[in-house]
Formats: C-alpha cells, sequence, structure tokens
C-alpha cells in the first residue's frame, strides 16, 4: 500500500513539474484543445437541436386525407391509426368542416349558404399526425394509394429544408473538426516534445538508474491528458454561459419562433452526455498528442 501511494505521489509530482514548465505552451494547447471542443459541442448540439425540431415537424404536420364523395371519414379511420407511422388520426365530417367555413367566413344562416349551393360542396377529411418526420412523406403515400381517398395534402417542404440544413451542417463541422483534431494533436506533440526535451539529463539519469520507458513517460501523458480535461472544461463552461445568455432572448421572440425553439431544446439527459463526451474526446486527443511526442523521443 505504501509503495502504490508512493509511486502515485511520484507520478503526480512530475506531472505538476512538467506542467509548470510548460509555461504559455500550456495554454496554447489548452486554448486549441477548448476552441476544438467548443465547435464540436455547438455542432453536436445543434445536431440533436435539428433532430428535435424534425421529430416536432413530424409530430405538428398534419397529412390531411380528403375522401371521395360518399365516403365516411369514420369508416376508416381504424384502418388508418393502425399503420406503423401514425400517432393520432382525427376524423372530420363534411358537416363538421361545412360548420366551420361558414362561421370562418362570418355567414351568420348555414341553411341559406347551403340551398344557395345546391348541397353541402365538401368532403370527410382524416387529419393523421405522424410518428416521426421521417415517416411524413411515407405516410403520405400510403393514404394516397387507400381505397376512397381521393386527395392527401402534406406540407414536407419545410422538414426537407430543415434535414438538408442539418446534413450541410453535419459535413462542414466534420471537416473542420478534424483540422482542428490535427491541429490540437499537433499542438500538443509539440508542447510535450518541448517539456521532454527541458528535462532530458533528468531522463537519462533515470534510464542509467534503470527506469522504465513508461514510467519515464507516463507524467507526459498524463500532462496531455490534463490538457484535455481543461480543455473540455472551458469548452462546456462557454457552451453553458451561451446558453444562457440566447435562452432569454429567444422568450421575448414571437409565439413561432419560440415553437421553434421548442424543438431545439435538449433534455438534461442529452447535457450531462455532451459533457461526457467532451470529457472524454478532450482527454483522448490530449493522450494522443503526448503519445506521438512521447514515441518520437522514445525512438531516438
Amino acid at each position: 500500500m505504501l509503495q502504490i501511494f508512493t509511486k502515485t505521489d511520484y507520478i503526480l509530482r512530475e506531472t505538476w513539474l512538467g506542467l509548470r514548465r510548460g509555461g504559455w505552451m500550456n495554454w496554447a494547447a489548452i486554448s486549441t484543445i477548448a476552441v476544438l471542443l467548443f465547435l464540436f459541442g455547438i455542432s453536436l448540439q445543434a445536431s440533436w437541436q435539428f433532430e428535435g425540431l424534425l421529430n416536432q415537424f413530424g409530430n405538428q404536420l398534419e397529412v390531411s386525407a380528403y375522401l371521395d364523395t360518399g365516403v365516411q371519414a369514420v369508416d376508416l379511420k381504424p384502418t388508418i391509426a393502425a399503420m406503423p407511422e401514425v400517432a393520432a388520426v382525427e376524423a372530420v365530417s363534411k358537416e363538421a368542416a361545412w360548420t366551420a367555413l361558414i362561421k370562418e367566413l362570418g355567414i351568420s344562416e348555414i341553411n341559406g349558404a347551403t340551398k344557395q349551393l345546391e348541397g353541402n360542396p365538401l368532403v370527410d377529411e382524416l387529419k393523421v399526425k405522424a410518428k416521426s418526420s421521417a415517416g411524413v412523406p411515407v405516410l403520405a403515400a400510403k393514404l394516397s394509394k387507400m381505397a376512397g381517398v381521393d386527395e392527401v395534402i402534406f406540407v414536407d417542404e419545410a422538414v426537407k429544408r430543415v434535414a438538408q440544413l442539418n446534413q450541410g451542417l453535419n459535413w462542414i463541422s466534420g471537416v473542420v473538426i478534424t483540422l482542428l483534431t490535427l491541429t490540437a494533436i499537433a499542438v500538443i506533440t509539440t508542447t510535450i516534445r518541448l517539456i521532454v526535451m527541458a528535462r532530458r539529463r533528468e531522463i537519462e539519469v533515470m534510464q542509467l538508474v534503470g527506469a522504465t520507458t513508461s514510467w519515464i513517460y507516463l507524467p507526459f501523458i498524463l500532462q496531455g491528458i490534463t490538457f484535455g480535461i481543461v480543455g473540455a472544461a472551458i469548452a462546456w463552461s462557454l457552451l453553458t454561459a451561451l446558453q444562457q445568455f440566447l435562452n432569454p432572448l429567444l422568450a421575448q421572440q414571437p409565439e413561432f419562433v419560440q415553437f421553434l425553439t421548442s424543438g431545439l431544446q435538449i433534455s438534461p439527459f442529452q447535457r450531462i452526455f455532451l459533457a461526457l463526451i467532451l470529457l472524454v474526446l478532450g482527454s483522448a486527443v490530449g493522450m494522443m498528442g503526448s503519445l506521438f511526442a512521447v514515441r518520437k523521443i522514445a525512438m531516438r
């Protein structure tokens, strides 16, 4: 037990000593990782938000199925409700639709309007809500092929545009994050290499007394991981501050904008998951950079 404590104390002291000797290069490495993780966090959060917006559109946008003359909505409602893409079905009779239309037009005498048009010109309608945005076109295609359905109307252009925007942002963010990851690894590699070179004589003495390579270079690897952890903490703080800054502004927007932003909210689980992802990714990038530095020096 004492031996384990002694080794742990030695590794932590050597790691701290290396961090102190890194100077401004430490900040260069940490800031690079922080920028990388901040952009990655925004990208991942935006991807989740767009997915939530797509799902909200899918649940809010109704597929309206207008039936053939003489076909009643209540007869087709059970069949449509059993479809796997359907979340809810509302049957609207032509009498109810006609009454609502007369009220909307401001006509007080419904019987007179009906007599003038020689009867009710409308047909029964089924308002069908999809379970997801991806199910809206599939559901519309199925409804249009059903017997008794005359016309199917649904607004899928907004869903397509949001999906295309999400895909485009994912491609752009993927390229940017890849470049920043390589940059962060290069900066960490350079930083660790300079620290190792500054302690070259100490390392040579340790090698002469029989210290193993892994024991010598483990503190430098921990330094790289520390860079990643600190960078992740900074990135998470910036993301949280940005969210807190935007929330009051979005709350003051019109109703439609608030409808959109409600779909852009992420769950508490996703917030915790995002923090863990940033922590793991930052640690991985820091460890990779330090491993590259140590490997190049150890092979000389």
